[in-house]
């Protein structure tokens, strides 16, 4: 059983991989080749923006709107603390600070009362200047952007979706990856819209925005590479890579359709026993990661593996509390579910591919294991 099955993906695509590949290597460019700008044009019309910007990875996706905004030295930049590293990491990378904030206990978003606290914090302070909101659509579930979008109108910051784990995902009738000034996302293989190595991508609807991104992506080109405007770096979407997501982006949607389906199995077959990941109303999760939360976690994760069952913890410790990031600041209210939550969440194999039988084998497993240990609890 795989945690995530690719494999059975690239089965149900494989000839029309095979020729999509051929046909650039046969070309031969490999550089900026035609199918980039068809993936571009294909993902902004599945998303709705009216501009895609294609970039080497999911972190230059969102290092490079930072550099956009002239966000640097001396600005804040609020960040959750419960999620990957690239978030934070990039906030540092263009030399300003990520603030921390909290997440909200039921969605593992940014909790916006604990954003509202940092905010006033670092402007009481005035050592740093408030200048940008990241949040993360965690696992692929949306964040609160109605909430974040009027704190961010109020407040004068850019706000920067990190849709790295939610194309596909939606809240409210529209896509994430379309929320904020710009949206980032990345391809990584394990995403829902993955290639076969590294890419990204930025959404955008200001025109003089998007050109500047690809500007920045491109060192800093103006009318051509060799007419430099501004310090950029390199960071392209590779041909081969762009035909490879032609072909999976494709299927995106029938992927989401058998993803949801997945995880409502999970929901029913689970919910009664442990926290079990739902939707938000009138959204749609990308179902990255299909999480449930229990305070008997270490034991039903070496449970499952003796199974055969892979299942991984996401995530293992949150950012204000590793070395690289433990000295920035964060929100005055504490960071309590950030915390907390590494203690008792559990992702369980999520893929449009998990067949009813596995997944049937997987929600017993739980149950036969959660079952067996309570009534153990309650005979002692």
């Amino acid at each position: 059983m795989q945690f995530i099955d690719l494999g059975a993906q690239r089965e149900r695509i494989r000839d029309r991989l095979k020729a999509a590949i051929d046909r650039v290597v046969d070309e031969g460019r490999y550089i900026l080749g035609p199918q980039v700008t068809e993936f571009e044009n294909k993902l902004a019309a599945y998303v709705g923006t009216k501009h895609v910007v294609a970039c080497a990875n999911g972190t230059d996706a969102l290092l490079l709107p930072l550099f956009a905004a002239g966000i640097g030295p001396g600005d804040a930049v609020f960040v959750p603390s419960f999620t990957f590293a690239a978030t934070a990491e990039v906030v540092a990378l263009a030399k300003a600070e990520p603030v921390f904030v909290d997440v909200d206990p039921n969605t593992y978003n940014i909790d916006v009362a604990s954003l509202e606290a940092a905010i006033a914090m670092i402007k009481a302070e005035g050592r740093l200047k408030p200048r940008a909101i990241i949040p993360v659509d965690l696992f692929g579930l949306a964040a609160d952007y109605e909430a974040i979008m009027a704190i961010a109108n109020r407040e004068g910051l850019m706000v920067i979706e990190d849709a790295a784990q939610a194309i596909g995902g939606s809240i409210g009738g529209k896509m994430c990856g379309s929320f904020g000034a710009v949206g980032s996302t990345s391809f990584y293989p394990a995403k829902p819209l993955g290639c076969y190595g590294d890419g990204g991508a930025m959404f955008t609807n200001d025109d003089a925005l998007a050109e500047q991104l690809r500007s920045f992506a491109f060192h800093g080109k103006g009318e051509t590479q060799y007419d430099n405007v501004r310090v950029g770096i390199n960071s392209r979407l590779d041909t081969l890579q762009a035909a490879i997501l032609i072909e999976k982006l494709a299927i995106l949607e029938d992927e989401m359709v058998a993803r949801q389906a997945v995880a409502n199995r999970y929901a029913k077959g689970l919910g009664d026993i442990v926290t079990a990941a739902r939707n938000l109303d009138g959204g749609r999760s990308a179902w990255a990661q299909y999480a449930i939360e229990t305070p008997k976690r270490d034991g039903l994760k070496a449970h499952l593996g003796e199974k055969g069952i892979p299942s991984v913890i996401y995530y293992v410790k949150p950012l204000h509390s590793q070395i690289a990031y433990r000295d920035y600041p964060r929100t005055p209210t504490g960071l309590a579910v950030s915390e907390e939550l590494p203690n008792h969440i559990l992702c369980l194999p999520m893929h449009p591919y998990l067949s009813e039988a596995d997944q049937d084998r997987i929600i017993e497993t739980i149950r036969n294991y959660i079952g067996s240990n309570s009534a153990h609890v309650a005979a002692a």
